[in-house]
């Protein structure tokens, strides 16, 4: 029997990475310079938001996804944070609802109106406050709508209920500061890595801890859920200090399914997951390249497909929901590099490419869609629902009508060793304090132009008046 090579067939394996012409991105745009490891970055089918450098406070971009080119150094900011924002993200079902969290221990949810931001904003159509010390990341609850996690440097994951505007669970089984979350596909199970080296499988409801991994060999930097695959994957370091993938079975870490050093550079890698492809990339913080593999239910697991190469470093990096993508240029993924070097954000379409311009139904498989499968008291009940699907086939996208409505709280108290919570509002910050007075110092020079100008146009009438009663004759003419 003769000897024949095996070849595995992919229909990925010749995806590649398509970088949008210079219209088609944003310039001039002051990204932040904080070195949290997070991708400052979020986007959606209307808007894109990128967290910028601002003295005193903490504030961010909404650009209309349409507004490529040039942004004015003045356009209009969502700066409403006393201290450094640290995260933001989109709501997955109403797609004019951000939140993010800052420095100053507050999580806020911000309305955009459509057609963009016409002014600074800096009321919030909701504050929330329960941390004790800064917060540095949030994520939405998958299925269920109005159902939001943040973690904070305080090793505390809160999780708010928005439609009545309070945190009603807290999850306080962590030893030290926490580093990611991702949810399963129903959100029925939560992953988080943590600065103590141990990567966790919790019940979000009650804060469980179903699985857990101390990480020796492998410290844990980053986790994703690979769908319904039952697999964990995670990005951190080896003991020889490389950077490292390593795949888990959710239902047993006592060990790693398998390891893969990736390279010796020092930036965090973050894993991105596509659920319908099954593919995963990987991209360093600091790098300009992205690594894409195939994720397969037996071995080797993990197969390497090609890697997109760029000189400019990306400090962090958005991603496109499904139904955002163009699927008539057979576009399976999107990023939203961030480069500092050039204060651009520069789209990167995953392309899949075929010669058929027909909707090609392999790899556009049904997927989740933009309308919640649960409400917040279902999902508190203990109901698990998988995504409500929908298809990427123009002609059929069913609009979501779910709209945001902030509470209207009533005057509580919540007294802890008697001091009142909710009348004690966190002392201002030294950012705060700074943003106050160059806001003063701002509105003292505006004063003193207008001052100016009025003293040099009375200057000018007293000459004309003058001038008209030196010369009578010019008074007569």
């Amino acid at each position: 029997m003769s000897w024949r090579p095996q070849y595995r067939c992919s229909k990925f394996r010749n995806v590649y990475g398509k970088v949008a012409s210079r219209e088609n991105c944003y310039d001039c745009i002051p990204i932040t310079k904080n070195v949290h490891d997070n991708h400052f970055c979020a986007v959606n089918p209307k808007f894109l938001a990128i967290v910028t450098e601002s003295a005193g406070g903490g504030s961010f971009l909404v650009i209309p996804l349409h507004q490529t080119g040039r942004i004015e150094p003045n356009y209009s900011k969502v700066c409403g944070h006393q201290g450094t924002v640290l995260d933001i993200k989109w709501n997955p079902f109403i797609e004019n609802i951000i939140a993010s969290c800052s420095e100053d221990t507050s999580v806020r949810i911000w309305e955009i109106p459509d057609g963009g931001l016409k002014r600074n904003m800096t009321e919030a159509v909701l504050e929330l406050y329960g941390h004790s010390r800064r917060v540095g990341l949030i994520e939405w609850h998958p299925t269920a709508i109005n159902i939001l996690f943040s973690a904070g440097y305080d090793y505390k994951i809160l999780i708010w209920n928005l439609d009545v505007g309070e945190a009603v669970k807290m999850i306080d089984c962590h030893t030290d500061v926490i580093l990611c979350m991702s949810f399963n596909t129903d959100g029925s199970l939560l992953a988080t890595t943590c600065k103590d080296k141990k990567l966790r499988v919790l019940e979000p409801r009650s804060g469980r801890v179903l699985q857990e991994a101390t990480c020796k060999n492998h410290k844990v930097l980053r986790v994703v859920f690979l769908g319904d695959m039952k697999r964990l994957l995670t990005t951190g370091v080896s003991k020889w200090n490389t950077r490292q993938i390593a795949l888990w079975d959710q239902e047993d870490l006592s060990m790693p399914v398998t390891e893969e050093e990736i390279d010796g550079l020092s930036g965090m890698l973050f894993p991105f997951y596509d659920v319908d492809t099954h593919m995963l990339y990987l991209a360093g913080k600091g790098d300009g390249n992205i690594r894409y593999y195939e994720i397969t239910a037996e071995k080797p697991y993990l197969v390497f497909l090609m890697e997109f190469r760029s000189p400019a470093p990306q400090k962090g990096l958005g991603v496109m929901p499904k139904h955002g993508l163009d699927v008539s240029a057979c576009e399976i993924f999107r990023f939203y590099k961030l480069i500092t070097l050039k204060n651009q954000i520069e789209p990167i379409s995953m392309i899949v490419p075929r010669r058929s311009e027909n909707y090609q139904e392999d790899i556009y498989p049904m997927t989740s869609g933009t309308e919640p499968a649960l409400s917040p008291e279902e999902w508190l009940r203990g109901v698990n629902k998988g995504p409500v699907l929908m298809s990427l086939k123009e002609g059929y996208r069913k609009e979501n009508n779910a709209v945001f409505k902030a509470p209207v709280k009533e005057k509580r108290s919540l007294v802890v060793n008697g001091i009142d919570l909710l009348e004690n509002v966190p002392p201002r910050t030294e950012n705060e304090l700074l943003r106050m007075f160059f806001r003063q110092q701002e509105e003292i020079r505006r004063l003193k132009e207008q001052l100016s100008q009025r003293d040099l146009l009375c200057r000018q009438l007293e000459l004309e008046l003058r001038n008209l009663r030196n010369n009578p004759k010019d008074k007569d003419s």
